[in-house]
């Protein structure tokens, strides 16, 4: 009787490398004794680091292009239990039957099975099912230990850009904002909503500020919950899904996100303004109209004997044309005239926090009316549970049902929370504001290209008018304008003190002007 002859296969996946039961030293060594004692021969030793889930493993496809080229050569292929073959029924069955055409049987020396008898199938299919179960109350159990994380507000998986992966001293995973990136993202978030540039040249900004993922990443950033707070935990069987309050700090405000959401929905519609790209010596291309035919002037550089001068100048059949330092320096000394005097700061903000308060006291009926919408959604959330509860309607109904009045109220006390927000941060928003009027020569002689046509944007809505050598303005930003006329009130008080600042607080325009003019 001649001898059998066996090929080993030793299998051992990445999760599985910790249980020495399992190494691949331990598996070839309890083989090997195997075929002593029952005096088979060992034609190859195969050693596979892979999972069992399917039969696409590097070392088995090779295995068998190698018998189907020779046929013969070996007589089992022998291996520690059933799940080292296969953790799949299915796919199991059908590999049996391959290597059987091939004249291969393959055998567990732990768990030996004479398949040429029927029933025996019954016990090879429990010792394949059982690891298979084995997985998925291991998946199983890891999807409820997500969910009941996410519930409980933490975020999980790796950390979204422009936030970091942490532990605490207990050992427990949280995510924490993570600068610059932070900074950018909340930048492009408030970008996006003021509506002045489009989401494509936001990003485009955001990458020359620092931004360093791709444009799908940026997408996904812009319209991820984890920014403002939120945690998304997704339907699973009955349980619906929904939002919980996040432990993690939020980057933006709730209302913020759901600004942006709107823009980028289409419901908020905006006009959206190209982003002019200008060298240093052109900060003025693009505000500028042209006293000879009233276009938009452009401007250029041309080469002289040693050096480049810049000029603005019309388009084609129109000859204006005049050197840009010239304009350049007419521009700083009227963007002087609306600097204010430093000792009359503290006046500057006690007037304009007024007018602020006077300008927004229609917040207070907005608030209430706020408050209203989400109580009468609220009664409709009780009143469809009633429902429910005496079968009136479908659970299918009421899930839909529920979801869109779940939806409707937490964007609603989103803006609820804004409006309180706004009004808490008027404070710092003038003293930041009135720092920067304070320095505004300075900022736009000393800050970069864009920085510069903001102030331009800022301070002057309107386009300026060069004639005659000099520099008209056209309308001046409210805010800034009613701290101008303050300085003309008071030129002639000697002690700094308006006599009556209620007067001149009920001169200032609308408030929204107040915060751009304090923020740009």
């Amino acid at each position: 009787m001649s001898m059998k002859v066996a090929d080993l296969y030793i299998r051992v996946s990445t999760d599985e490398q910790a249980d020495k039961g399992y190494s691949q030293r331990s598996q070839e060594e309890l083989l090997r004794k195997y075929c002593d004692i029952n005096n088979i021969a060992i034609r190859r030793v195969m050693f596979e680091d892979h999972s069992a889930k399917t039969f696409a493993r590097p070392e088995w496809k090779a295995y068998l292009l190698e018998l189907k080229k020779h046929k013969g050569k070996a007589d089992v292929v022998l291996f520690l239990k059933w799940d080292r073959f296969s953790r799949n029924a299915g796919d199991a069955y059908q590999m049996i039957n391959t290597l059987r055409k091939l004249g291969v049987e393959p055998q567990a020396i732990e768990q030996p099975l004479d398949l040429s008898i029927p029933e025996n199938k019954m016990m090879l299919a429990f010792y394949l099912a059982a690891p298979e179960v084995e997985n998925d109350r291991r998946a199983l159990n890891v999807i409820h230990g997500m969910r009941r994380a996410r519930k409980e507000g933490r975020y999980m998986g790796l950390a979204p850009v422009g936030y970091i992966n942490k532990t605490d001293e207990a050992g427990r995973k949280y995510i924490a904002i993570n600068e610059p990136q932070a900074g950018i993202l909340r930048w492009s978030f408030e970008e996006i909503a003021k509506g002045v540039y489009n989401t494509e040249q936001v990003f485009k900004m955001a990458r020359e500020k620092g931004f360093t993922g791709t444009k799908s990443l940026f997408w996904f950033a812009i319209r991820n919950p984890v920014y403002c707070g939120k945690i998304f935990i997704p339907k699973y069987k009955d349980d619906e899904s929904r939002f919980v309050k996040g432990l993690h700090e939020p980057l933006i405000q709730e209302d913020l996100f759901y600004q942006v959401q709107d823009v980028l929905d289409g419901r908020k519609r905006n006009q959206y303004r190209l982003k002019v790209v200008s060298n240093s010596t052109l900060p003025l291309r693009g505000f500028l109209i042209c006293p000879t035919c009233g276009k938009i002037l452009t401007g250029s550089a041309s080469k002289g004997h040693t050096k480049h001068y810049s000029y603005y100048h019309c388009f084609a059949g129109c000859k204006f044309r005049h050197r840009a330092d010239a304009i350049n320096q007419q521009f700083v000394y009227e963007l002087k005239k609306y600097i204010p005097r430093p000792e009359m700061a503290e006046l500057y903000k006690i007037v304009l926090q007024e007018a602020w308060h006077s300008q927004t006291a229609h917040l207070l009926d907005d608030r209430k009316q706020l408050l209203k919408q989400i109580k009468e959604l609220e009664d409709k959330l009780s009143y469809i549970r009633d429902l429910l509860s005496s079968k009136q309607i479908e659970p299918e109904d009421f899930r839909e049902m529920k979801s869109d009045y779940s939806g409707k109220v937490e964007k609603l006390e989103a803006k609820l929370s804004g409006l309180s927000h706004n009004d808490k941060n008027i404070k710092d928003l003038l003293d930041r504001g009135i720092d920067i009027l304070l320095k505004l020569d300075y900022i736009y002689e000393t800050e970069d290209i864009e920085k510069k046509r903001e102030v331009i944007s800022s301070m002057f809505p309107e386009k300026l008018h060069f004639e005659n050598s000099s520099l008209r303005t056209g309308r001046v930003n409210e805010a800034v304008k009613f701290i101008y006329m303050i300085d003309s009130n008071l030129g002639g008080n000697k002690k700094g003190q308006a006599k009556n600042k209620f007067d001149l607080s009920c001169k200032v325009g609308m408030a929204g002007c107040i915060h751009n003019a304090l923020n740009y």
